[in-house]
């Protein structure tokens, strides 16, 4: 078998390793809190094209089930096995690189982001709401660039 041209990682027992557990829980729930970042605020376009009072109503229901059921659940344990990681592997881990702060400003960002999610939510609760089914489909692409310079980031460190 031919060798690969970039390095390998030394193989590592999971079983043994604590912070490899707590990074995958990490990203467990990264993915869950992502599936809601993108579901929500289309429900959201959906939600501002309904006329009827029914489908109204099964709009509500179902945006506060994913926002407090499965989102906002995602993003605290998100954070918390990220911040479990982060002390796990110690100060020596990350150095003084600048991928990291810059990391953590994105995920402060998209925790706003969140926030301002359940803001919206909230709106459509009391029939306040304010802005187009248009406005929302540009509103629904936010997380993907969150996701791609946060993954980027993550695995490139690019500096």
């Amino acid at each position: 078998m031919r060798s690969l041209p970039w390095p390998r990682e030394q193989p590592v027992n999971s079983g043994d390793n604590p912070v490899l557990w707590v990074k995958a829980l990490h990203l467990i729930f990264m993915v869950t809190w992502f599936a809601g970042l993108f579901y929500l605020p289309r429900l959201f376009v959906y939600h501002a094209m309904s006329e009827d009072t029914i489908s109204i109503d099964r709009f509500k229901i179902m945006e506060r089930k994913l926002f407090y059921g499965i989102m906002t659940p995602g993003g605290i344990l998100t954070l918390l096995f990220g911040f479990w990681t982060l002390y796990l592997n110690g100060r020596a881990a990350y150095g003084d690189m600048l991928w990291l702060p810059v990391k953590l400003v994105l995920v402060g960002l998209l925790v706003i982001y969140h926030v301002y999610c359940g803001k919206l939510l909230l709106d459509f609760k009391h029939d306040r709401n304010r802005h187009g089914h248009v406005w929302y489909r540009v509103f629904n692409e936010i997380p993907v660039l969150f996701l791609i310079a946060i993954i980027i980031l993550a695995v490139v460190r690019p500096f």
